[in-house]
């Protein structure tokens, strides 16, 4: 019995270090970003693989947030994702709701377009979607860039609203008819709260998707670099004959530490949401 449960421990404890040896061979870049951040530039090519700096410094990033417009990049950041995760979650909340209570006439096929839209390549609505802001006079603004973002289909946050609503008991919507609820009092009285954790999945997933955003940020926002967005700011960093990699790391630690900390703080309920969507 004591040596089968030494075995059993052993046998834990090599699963254990096993993963753990994977999850920092997973996780090593962002270290080594986040130390090549606090090098200076002789110590960065003096030692680049080393993941603790000798001599510390801030330099990097006051150079980066005082000089090379960082605060600016990511205030615009955040308000542009605020917006456009606001717009997005509304828009898909609204949709999955009218997708899963409701049978109307051609369904179906709405829903096969919006699957059939998920093999379209984002380049190739790139420049359909510059033409679009154009026309609107938005090009190179915030308003411009929110619009554009939330724009998209978000075919996976439609369906994961509507498989939830699907599963939500006929009884709960017959009752608020009774209590003398329309359509959109129903909505947001009943369903809404209910919908809390779908939700939040789809904060975060969006939220990490606008912030890490480049291609369509980048397009917008080349005649007017003050709109720029923290993942177009990093690309500045590299120039024609030479690359500013302590700039980059630092840059790159203020983009990702926001991000980090959200997840940490909202993993929870976005497992409970991908949980709740797969069982519904």
């Amino acid at each position: 019995m004591n040596q089968g449960k030494v075995k059993r421990r052993i046998k834990k404890a090599v699963v254990y270090l096993f993963l753990s040896a994977v999850g920092f061979i997973w996780i090593y870049p962002i270290l080594w970003m986040v130390s090549a951040s606090f090098k200076s530039q002789t110590e960065f090519f003096a030692n680049r693989i080393g993941l603790i700096p000798e001599v510390p410094t801030l330099e990097n990033f006051i150079r980066i947030w005082n000089k090379a417009n960082f605060g600016t990049y990511f205030l615009n950041t955040v308000i542009v994702t605020i917006f456009t995760v606001i717009l997005v979650l509304i828009m898909t909340m609204m949709a999955g709701y009218a997708m899963g209570r409701y049978q109307f006439v051609g369904r179906k096929v709405v829903m096969g377009i919006f699957l059939a839209s998920i093999t379209i390549p984002l380049v190739s609505t790139i420049i359909p979607t510059y033409e679009v802001v154009k026309s609107m006079h938005l090009v190179g603004t915030k308003l411009g860039l929110i619009l554009s973002q939330a724009g998209g289909a978000h075919v996976i946050f439609l369906l994961l609203f509507t498989s939830f609503f699907e599963s939500v008991p006929k009884e709960l919507e017959e009752a608020s008819k009774m209590d003398g609820c329309n359509y959109f009092k129903t909505f947001f009285h009943v369903m809404m709260p209910l919908c809390k954790p779908i939700a939040t999945t789809v904060v975060i997933m969006e939220t990490i998707w606008t912030w890490n955003a480049f291609m369509l940020p980048l397009v917008l926002t080349l005649n007017n670099p003050s709109a720029r967005t923290l993942a177009v700011g990093l690309y500045a960093f590299k120039g024609e004959n030479t690359v500013d990699w302590t700039g980059i790391a630092a840059g790159g630690t203020i983009a990702v530490i926001p991000i980090i900390i959200l997840f940490i703080f909202m993993q929870k309920y976005f497992v409970e949401g991908i949980a709740g969507a797969v069982k519904s």
